[in-house]
């Protein structure tokens, strides 16, 4: 139950991430070179301008899926004040630089902001806290569309193999030892190098990866149940074969599918954050949260090493509660325990 809060928690900040970042720029891309690297729990003032090219509004749905665009701009001051009918201020450039600059304005045209980095900024000075909310979707999307994936193949090639067994079989079983034998990652940057970097071709590759052990456990649940009196009588009755693996065998291994579902769930999100890291993966500027290792595992041994120990630590959690769920899973689902 409780891995079950942290999965519930985690997609629902996943839906409603543009509403909940600080950042609710596309990407939570708002770039401030001046802040870059800032430690957890920084301050900084801003003078907030309208800009030039405003954005025009979106509905409440386009924002939700993609963010929308900054009607401000930001600049960073160290201190801001009226002076008639200028605005002058000292803007931050770096610790202890500043420059003086002014312009005319009214308190009507502008807007002094104070905005709080939780988890502080990366090195282009984006919001860490922003782009790990953000980050969220791709994690979950990732493990959804892969678990589907591999489903699909793994339990049609699973139930194809135990149903028909002979010929059907070994040629199923030649086909899933061939794969097998091919090291999970190697198999992985083959397919996206095939299907070129991107986001929906990570889910593809690491989907394409993971049918394997669903397709060998199929295979042996089916074999089992394929010689039940239930399945007899069934076939005895005149029913086909499509009919009597869909509605007699099937439905009666989805306990031990739902749990191998949700190991592959948190091997997908391990899977997808290290072709990130590697570069091949997610491409920036979309926040992804083996990406955010791979920008910032510098700061790790200098001043600022959570920058990328924090999106490690999502990563942890995430794949500690899909697998703590796989087991809870497993126990409930165990007709054989007393």
């Amino acid at each position: 139950m409780a891995s079950l809060c942290v999965i519930f928690l985690t997609l629902c900040t996943a839906v409603f991430a543009y509403w909940i970042a600080p950042d609710h720029s596309p990407n939570a891309n708002r770039m401030m070179v001046e802040l870059a690297g800032m430690k957890p729990g920084h301050r900084q003032d801003f003078i907030a301008l309208p800009r030039e090219d405003r954005p025009a509004p979106v509905s409440w749905l386009e924002r939700t899926m993609n963010g929308m665009r900054d009607t401000e701009q930001f600049i960073p001051v160290v201190s801001a004040q009226q002076s008639g009918d200028s605005l002058v201020w000292m803007q931050y450039l770096d610790e202890g630089i500043s420059e003086r600059k002014a312009m005319k304005a009214t308190p009507r045209n502008y807007r002094i902001v104070s905005l709080r980095f939780w988890l502080g900024t990366d090195k282009y000075g984006r919001d860490i806290l922003s782009r790990l909310i953000i980050g969220t979707r791709v994690s979950l999307s990732v493990g959804t569309i892969a678990v589907v994936i591999s489903l699909l193949i793994g339990i049609s090639l699973g139930a194809l193999a135990g149903y028909f067994r002979g010929r059907t079989d070994d040629l199923i079983m030649w086909f899933i030892n061939v794969v097998w034998s091919i090291p999970t990652l190697l198999l992985v940057f083959a397919i996206t190098l095939a299907l070129g970097k991107g986001f929906w071709q990570v889910f593809i590759a690491v989907g394409l990866t993971l049918w394997v052990n669903v397709a060998r456990m199929i295979r042996g649940q089916v074999m089992g149940i394929r010689e039940l009196e239930y399945v007899e009588a069934a076939r005895a009755l005149g029913s086909g074969h499509a009919r009597i693996i869909l509605r007699h065998i099937l439905p009666n291994v989805l306990g031990p599918v739902m749990v191998l579902a949700a190991s592959n769930f948190a091997s997908a999100i391990v899977m997808e954050a290290g072709l990130s890291f590697l570069g091949v993966g997610v491409q920036s500027p979309q926040p992804s949260w083996g990406l955010m290792i791979k920008e910032n595992y510098n700061f790790i041994i200098t001043h600022n090493p959570m920058l990328a120990v924090v999106p490690g630590l999502a990563i942890m959690v995430l794949v500690l509660a899909f697998n703590v769920l796989g087991n809870g899973l497993r126990d409930a689902m165990d007709v054989r325990k007393g």
